[in-house]
C-alpha cells in the first residue's frame, strides 16, 4: 500500500483547506459545499492517476415532523468509495455517512450528497471550519416520526428529535438545550464546532 499512500498524501496536501462558497440563509453563515469539496478533491485525485467507484447503501429512511406541522422523510444514507491507483492497482475504501431530508423524492439524494462530502473531508483531512450545513428549510425540523403498526390501523408514533446536521437521534433534554444555546437541534458531537446564537 505504500504507492497510494504516497499518492494519497500529495492529494491531502492538494486539498488541506476547502472555501466556504454555501450559505444558510436562514442561520447565516457559510458552509463548504459538496460541489467545491468535489471539484477540489477530483482535481487531485486525477494529477495522482487515483480513480474513484462509489457505492451508496440506505442505512433508514424516517418521517419527520416539521414545527410547520408538514411531514418529510430523512434518509440516511453510507457511501463506500473505492480509491484506485492506476499505476501500482492498489486501493483502499473510505466511508462517510450523510442524512437528507425533503418534501419529495430528494432526501435519498441530499443523503448520498453529504454522505460523499464527509467521506471526502474525514478522509484527506479537509479543513473548512465550522460546518453545520443545512438548507433554511431543514433547520426547521424537530420531531422524527415512524409508522408503527397497531391491529388494522397505522398510526404515527412520535420519537426522539433529530440532529439536523448529522441525523442523529437526540433526547429531548439535548434538543432543549442545543436550541437555546445553538437555535437548531444538535447532537452533543455537532454542538462542539457550533457556533452560539447571540
Amino acid at each position: 500500500m505504500q504507492k497510494i499512500a504516497k499518492k494519497l498524501i500529495e492529494i491531502m496536501k492538494d486539498c488541506a483547506y476547502v472555501t466556504k462558497n454555501g450559505i444558510n440563509n436562514f442561520h447565516n453563515y457559510k458552509y463548504a459545499t459538496s460541489a467545491d469539496v468535489l471539484e477540489k478533491i477530483n482535481t487531485a485525485m486525477v494529477k495522482q492517476g487515483i480513480c474513484s467507484i462509489a457505492a451508496p447503501e440506505i442505512i433508514s429512511i424516517d418521517e419527520v415532523t416539521t414545527a410547520k406541522g408538514n411531514t418529510e422523510k430523512l434518509a440516511t444514507v453510507k457511501i463506500s468509495i473505492t480509491l484506485m491507483d492506476k499505476d501500482s492497482d492498489e486501493n483502499i475504501t473510505i466511508t462517510g455517512l450523510g442524512s437528507g431530508q425533503d418534501a419529495g423524492d430528494k432526501a435519498i439524494m441530499k443523503a448520498q450528497t453529504a454522505a460523499i462530502k464527509y467521506a471526502y473531508m474525514l478522509s484527506f483531512a479537509i479543513a473548512t471550519g465550522d460546518d453545520p450545513e443545512a438548507d433554511s428549510k431543514t433547520d426547521e425540523n424537530t420531531i422524527v416520526q415512524k409508522p408503527v403498526q397497531k391491529k388494522k390501523n397505522t398510526v404515527i408514533k412520535p420519537v426522539k428529535a433529530a440532529c439536523v446536521n448529522c441525523g442523529v437521534v437526540i433526547s429531548d433534554k439535548v434538543k432543549t438545550y442545543s436550541m437555546e444555546k445553538y437555535g437548531r437541534s444538535l447532537c452533543m458531537e455537532c454542538q462542539k464546532g457550533a457556533k452560539v446564537v447571540a
